[in-house]
């Protein structure tokens, strides 16, 4: 039987439902803003009658909305991994998010809370995919949030014609996450919550969004610490932010592919089209990497991620930072992340903490792959196939402890798990969370290298 819980917020009434861990409720599905297509988003203020916040809202359009997953080669990995046997509905009308809240939580508890920024590269995901339905932390007294945003060419297209109409163009993706932040800030505390104790958190894409927050001067009111996994650093030669106009004729070339003269007739040609567009232009001009990704838009990124950081610009919050042993590009990834920690620490910032993922996931032996770790820091591992045994169990139980502290205090050590210090000038050891029992050490390089040289990235 299904157990309903109605409470009020400064939006109204909302009605939610209780989850697989007994104790707790969730709100699904809920608007947390509205947004035309190119248009940045308004926040959503009130609804008229109760809300109905008991099954998840539609996903931003992506490329799989228009093909079967399940017989793509290249995609049935993280298909089969989690979202194998799921239904997802997609649509532009997609800015929702959702709560997870112990039973227990009333109006003035002021318990922490962590927002969940999901990745796949600015172009696919959602909220709710098996590894997030149902974060473990709001049983240990946090609240969690998930949240969906526009992607790919909804979330981060960029035309001079959209600048003049707005006053800047892109980064509409990253909108929509401060503006679901902004709806928590404003909200979170009706279900219980502590609206000036947000961790923002967030892996692959995810974790590049969180790093674009800590660095905008618009976010930084909203974010009391951050975790970024597999995807945090700032480095020259990766993932930097670049002007819009880089971007003009990538886009004015997907334009008039789709055969549209004018603004008018972009936003009003039909989704399928516009993806199919982007492809085209895509793989005709031979362009390497992401397309769609966060631009300075001297709005939201008013300079590049190094400018921010020497001068020192960024927000001054404890982070927790982290990779896997068979990631993306694991050597560099690490070099990356233990960077951001040393950073930190040299511009005189709240401590940051470095971690190291190298469990070998049962099944079969993809090892520590790029996002393997989601479902140890969410605790699903029940929602998974994978024959996950007593150790995996006790591995999840640790890792959302130290992570539920984190976000308690700004520091992860507590309730006797083995001590985790913060990296430094001198300290340059990280936790090593996996094969073996939970320490400090250093992965060793070689392993890194090798992995990068003789398997295939799983990512995405």
């Amino acid at each position: 039987m299904t157990m309903m819980k109605t409470i009020e917020t400064p939006c109204g009434q909302i009605r939610g439902c209780d989850c697989q861990w007994p104790g707790v409720t969730a709100f699904k599905g809920i608007r947390y803003a509205t947004a035309g297509r190119f248009e940045y988003p308004e926040i959503v203020t009130h609804w008229d009658t109760e809300y109905d916040a008991t099954a998840y809202g539609s996903c931003s359009y992506q490329p799989r909305a228009f093909y079967d997953e399940e017989k793509m080669p290249g995609k049935v990995f993280y298909y089969n991994e989690f979202r194998k046997g799921e239904t997802y509905t997609y649509s532009e009308d997609c800015l929702f998010l959702n709560i997870w809240v112990p039973e227990t939580a009333a109006p003035g508890s002021n318990l922490p809370v962590i927002f969940y920024i999901h990745g796949g590269g600015f172009t696919g995901g959602c909220g709710h995919e098996k590894h997030f339905d149902g974060p473990v932390w709001a049983s240990k007294g946090v609240l969690a949030v998930t949240i969906n945003y526009r992607l790919g060419p909804l979330g981060f297209l960029c035309l001079p014609e959209l600048a003049r109409e707005a006053g800047h163009t892109g980064n509409y993706g990253l909108f929509d996450q401060l503006a679901a932040l902004k709806w928590v800030h404003a909200n979170i505390q009706a279900f219980g919550g502590d609206p000036d104790n947000v961790t923002l958190m967030g892996q692959s894409a995810g974790a590049m969004s969180v790093q674009q927050h800590l660095l905008s001067p618009l976010s930084k009111p909203y974010i009391a610490k951050a975790v970024m996994s597999s995807g945090c650093g700032v480095n020259k030669m990766l993932g930097g932010a670049k002007p819009p106009e880089n971007s003009y004729g990538f886009w004015q070339q997907v334009m008039n592919t789709a055969g549209c003269n004018e603004l008018e007739a972009f936003r009003a040609l039909p989704v399928k089209e516009l993806f199919a567009a982007m492809d085209k232009v895509k793989k005709e001009s031979k362009v390497k990497g992401m397309v769609c990704t966060p631009c300075t838009d001297g709005v939201f990124a008013t300079k590049a991620a190094i400018d921010v950081v020497a001068a020192k610009e960024q927000a001054d919050v404890p982070t927790l930072v982290g990779t896997n042993s068979e990631d993306m590009f694991p050597p560099i990834f690490h070099k990356m992340a233990v960077g951001w920690c040393k950073m930190q620490h040299s511009a005189g910032k709240a401590n940051a903490y470095a971690y190291y993922f190298d469990r070998k996931l049962p099944g079969d032996n993809c090892g520590a792959w790029h996002s393997a770790d989601l479902w140890y820091w969410f605790g699903t591992l029940k929602n998974g196939w994978r024959p996950f045994t007593k150790k995996d169990e006790a591995l999840s139980g640790q890792m959302s402890d130290y992570l539920v502290n984190f976000a308690k205090t700004g520091n992860p050590n507590g309730g006797g798990l083995p001590e985790w210090n913060p990296t430094t000038d001198t300290q340059n050891k990280v936790l090593c969370l996996g094969e073996k029992e939970t320490h400090m050490g250093k992965p060793n390089p070689l392993k890194m290298y090798y992995n990068l040289l003789t398997k295939r990235p799983v990512g995405e």
